[in-house]
């Protein structure tokens, strides 16, 4: 095994906004909090230390106890849960939706940083405790976000009615999925590993969040990693104080809104606020709490609170208001005594909008992580690349750039048309000179003249590419072939492919190579070749 790193700006899958943070460029300094260094963990720690209550411990730690009840829970995790009771004890956390069979390979990285993040820590801080949390995302209501995974290059799919909260949904039809993927995956010795997974997580467990901890907890559990599901009661009445300020100050929509004014001069914006940023959830829907004629409504249902009695149900029946991808945040935030949040670009570019609201509701602002991303070649792609003399970092290049590249370097004709195209400007720049001496009108045919001849020029080399790519077509083809291969649809295979492809292959072995391989705090991406 073979680990290399290369700077995250240089594959050109990531944004400006990750970039610049990642450089921790002044125009995104103002958004968030504590950088993930050493110095910004010792100064989250005391942030953190000041704010979270003992009886939040207690609660948190009652509630995971009772999630846990019936899984067969490792001592490592077990010791996790106990040691939440200790006030210096503190989590690293990542979170992600319920896809079926984990869904996309960004899945496992992103909880091995946490682990790896929460041992890294645990060296650094000997006085204090480190534990990794993965938060089931189980009141999202997307279904077909994650009804589905890849394998081989096909869907497998979940067809059932949607419809509410994804954690409560029930694991019926899943039987139907099963038999279509153990067809495929043949008989081999991780084969049935994976198939004893699948079947003992979805057959045998009745609703989708139980299934999904089954599945996490066996994938993980060793190295202590703990499962929370915040569609829990005891939980939510943690947050009631922060419910009641939404509904009645709409304070995240002011908060926000503000930040974003300031954010989007620089950076892309991720989502928008609205004015109220909350769920009212019930068995079989998650519908939007609005607030219209003086009144609060339930989208697309008949019910309706006066201020006195939407604030009644939020003290009895707490559970009912589900916080949406503004108020997820800070729930998280309120109830763990958490450090770090490790994510993707698409999740920190919408974390970036939250320092305000954060600070204005008096909750520190977590230190926000880049989930380690990872590019896995073989041997014998790593051996292609070598005789292709395409290098790692222009294994990332657009597939057009890359051809040109490579077509160009293996080219018997040596020409640089920037060489020309920087002559012809050169020249047309002293007739300019000339033109402003002389008649005015003159300046403007010079000036179409170079845009003529320049794009001339541009299309000569364009014709002369495509004929090279013609003459080298095997070259072309064996390219073509092996970028295809390792970035499936020109994108990165994280995205695309699911664990049970490697897993497969390597069986446990490959887990064990991704958890000695990442290393969350370098901030570089990991090519890892098996």
């Amino acid at each position: 095994m073979k680990v290399t790193q290369i700077p995250f700006k240089n594959t050109g899958f990531f944004s400006k906004t990750i970039i610049d943070y990642l450089e921790q460029k002044e125009t995104i300094q103002p958004f968030y909090n504590n950088f993930p260094d050493i110095t910004g963990f010792h100064n989250q720690i005391e942030e953190k230390e000041k704010s979270y209550r003992l009886q939040s411990r207690l609660t948190l730690v009652n509630a995971l106890e009772n999630q846990y009840k019936g899984f067969n829970v490792s001592e490592k995790t077990k010791e996790n849960i106990a040691l939440l009771k200790q006030q210096n004890t503190f989590t690293v956390t990542t979170g992600h939706q319920l896809n079926l069979f984990t869904g996309p390979l960004y899945f496992l990285y992103k909880i091995i940083s946490a682990i790896n993040l929460a041992e890294e820590l645990s060296e650094k801080f000997t006085e204090k405790n480190f534990v990794p949390i993965y938060w089931m995302a189980t009141e999202d209501h997307d279904f077909d976000e994650i009804n589905y995974f890849n394998f081989e290059g096909k869907k497998v799919l979940w067809n059932r009615a949607d419809g509410g909260a994804v954690g409560r949904f029930s694991t019926e039809g899943l039987e139907t999925v099963f038999e279509v993927f153990s067809n495929q995956l043949g008989n081999s010795k991780n084969a049935e590993k994976l198939k004893n997974l699948f079947k003992k997580g979805y057959l045998e467990h009745t609703n989708l969040a139980d299934a999904t901890r089954f599945i996490a907890n066996k994938l993980f559990n060793e190295f202590g990693l703990v499962i929370i599901d915040g569609d829990d009661n005891s939980l939510k009445e943690l947050f009631i104080p922060f419910v009641k300020d939404e509904l009645e100050h709409e304070t995240s929509f002011n908060e926000v809104s503000k930040t974003i004014t300031e954010l989007e001069k620089e950076y892309k914006i991720q989502v928008n606020p609205r004015e109220i940023n909350l769920f009212y959830l019930s068995e079989n829907s998650r519908e939007r709490i609005v607030f219209e004629d003086g009144v609060y409504k339930v989208n697309n249902t008949e019910i309706i609170f006066s201020k006195d009695e939407i604030l009644k149900e939020v003290d009895e029946n707490p559970l009912a208001f589900s916080p949406n991808v503004i108020m997820r945040p800070l729930y998280q935030e309120v109830i763990l005594p958490n450090l770090c949040y490790i994510g993707g670009g698409g999740e920190m570019a919408y974390w970036f909008e939250l320092k305000n609201y954060f600070e204005k509701v008096n909750v520190p602002f977590p230190i926000l992580l880049l989930r380690n991303s990872v590019q896995f070649l073989s041997q014998k792609q790593q051996k292609k690349l070598y005789n292709l003399d395409i290098s790692h970092q222009e294994l990332f290049l657009n597939q057009h750039k890359l051809l040109s590249k490579k077509v160009v370097e293996n080219s018997d004709i040596k020409i640089s048309f920037d060489d020309k195209i920087n002559y012809l400007e050169e020249q047309f720049a002293e007739l300019k000179e000339v033109a402003e001496k002389t008649d005015v009108t003159f300046i403007g045919a010079v000036k179409a003249q170079e845009v003529k001849q320049i794009k001339g020029l541009k299309n000569l080399e364009k014709r002369l590419l495509k004929a090279e790519k013609r003459r080298q077509n095997d070259l072309v083809v064996r390219i073509t072939t092996l970028q295809n291969q390792i970035l499936p649809n020109q994108s990165l295979e994280e995205r695309q492919r699911n664990f049970s492809e490697y897993y497969l292959e390597y069986g446990e072995g490959f887990i064990e190579a991704l958890k000695k391989s990442l290393k969350p705090l370098q901030l570089e991406f990991t090519i890892l070749e098996l």
